[in-house]
């Protein structure tokens, strides 16, 4: 792996939640390790409530963990408030494209000044011939026309949005760009042109990319590696390939064989039974995916697996890895 962009360590988020139970937690996030190199591509995957999108906003510094450190690129973060972080140095080069984009722009602001806007916040660009002149080049990069230029979002087309969230996020310039779900809320067609995008931004601009998605077809494409999640915590980590080929974990296996596959027509598939257990204070003793894995034993009630290494970037939480 290149050199480490980003390293998070034993990081945990923590909700308290309205129970009979004084001083119950949600376990949003919990004891996650995780690092980024200097232009990598990492898949983050999960079901919908796995923590994916929590992490990826305590990596952004937009929630405060509950214990943990963030590091990146040798400084620590986790020291600095969420507050505070917004005037920091490293605001502009780590950089987040939202889910929806529709939610994520201001409806007010026309695409030239949702572009101009972090560039005036975060870079201090005031002169407007600069301001321009880096607005109309990071439209651009994302392939936006100048004629959309002067318009507000409700007259853009879903994939124009897109282009203007991204252009909004690489125009000044981030060395990670963390994608939550980016191409989730678009049609299959208008996907494969921003997947695209997404490709060759990485390559021309050299950015380090964390590409959170419950489609693993879709992180297949893009990543080198891929984190996967389950009830808060990582369950794997492997290269891509090793990820498709030789899954060791069960709830991988199972994330795999629900890809739908013509050549697998007719074959028996892994099905999860059940749904998972409550990520309120769960039993720390205890294998999360117990009662949904189908190789679980009485063993995996009373000893939670670690994560161990089986392979030079392959780790697994499983007895049975």
């Amino acid at each position: 792996m290149s050199t480490p962009l980003l390293e998070v360590h034993n990081l945990v988020k923590l909700y308290p939640v309205g129970s009979r139970r004084k001083g119950a937690l949600l376990h949003a996030v919990d004891d996650v390790d995780l690092t980024i190199g200097e232009g990598e591509s990492v898949g983050l995957v999960g079901e919908s409530g796995c923590g994916k999108s929590t992490l990826a906003r305590l990596l952004a510094q937009l929630i405060e963990p509950s214990s943990g450190r963030i590091v990146f690129d040798g400084r620590e973060l986790t020291s600095i408030a969420p507050a505070r972080f917004v005037r920091s140095r490293d605001r502009a080069r780590i950089q987040v494209v939202f889910q929806d984009p529709t939610e994520s722009l201001n409806p007010s602001f026309r695409v030239f000044d949702s572009i101009a806007d972090p560039l005036h916040r975060l870079l201090g660009v005031r002169g407007a011939t600069e301001l321009d002149r880096r607005v109309r080049h990071a439209a651009e990069l994302v392939g936006l026309p100048d004629e959309l230029i002067m318009r507000y979002p409700h007259q853009l087309s879903g994939g124009q949005r897109a282009r203007v969230g991204i252009a909004r996020a690489i125009a000044v310039e981030p060395s990670l760009l963390i994608l939550d779900e980016p191409t989730s809320a678009l049609d299959v067609s208008v996907q494969a042109l921003i997947l695209r995008l997404l490709a060759d931004l990485r390559t021309r601009l050299g950015m380090s990319y964390l590409f959170v998605s419950h489609d693993l077809n879709v992180v297949r494409l893009l990543c080198e590696r891929i984190v996967v999640m389950y009830l808060g915590r990582v369950v794997e980590v492997a290269r891509t390939e090793t990820l498709f080929t030789a899954p060791s974990h069960p709830y991988t296996k199972a994330l795999i064989a629900a890809i739908p596959d013509p050549a697998r027509r007719g074959e028996q598939r892994l099905r999860l039974e059940g749904s998972p257990k409550s990520p309120i204070d769960p039993d720390p003793n205890a294998c999360r995916f117990h009662g949904r894995c189908p190789v679980g034993t009485d063993r995996c009630v009373t000893a939670s697996p670690p994560l161990r290494r089986l392979g030079d970037v392959h780790f697994a939480a499983c007895h049975f890895a």
